[in-house]
C-alpha cells in the first residue's frame, strides 16, 4: 500500500466545503485541518503510487476552492 500526505491550500471562506467534499472520496484515509501556510492535510493510500498520485492530479485539485498543493510521497526503509 502506498501513502502521499498532501497538503492544501483553499480560498478564503472555503475551508469547511472543501473538508467536507474530501472526506467523500475515494482513497482518502484522513482529512484534517491544521495551522500554518496550508489549511488542511490529507492522507492518501492506494494500491500503486500511479492510483495515488491519479487521485491527487485528477480528482482532489479538481476541487472547488482549493487555491493550492503539495505532495509528500511516504518512503519505506530497506
Amino acid at each position: 500500500m502506498e501513502t502521499l500526505y498532501l497538503l492544501i491550500e483553499t480560498e478564503v471562506g472555503k475551508l469547511e466545503d472543501v473538508q467536507r467534499r474530501l472526506r467523500s472520496e475515494p482513497n482518502v484515509v484522513e482529512v484534517e485541518a491544521v495551522t500554518g501556510p496550508f489549511d488542511l492535510i490529507l492522507k492518501i493510500q492506494a494500491p500503486h503510487i500511479n492510483e495515488a498520485l491519479d487521485v491527487v492530479v485528477n480528482r482532489i485539485r479538481r476541487v472547488p476552492g482549493i487555491k493550492g498543493t503539495e505532495t509528500l510521497v511516504t518512503m519505506s526503509g530497506p
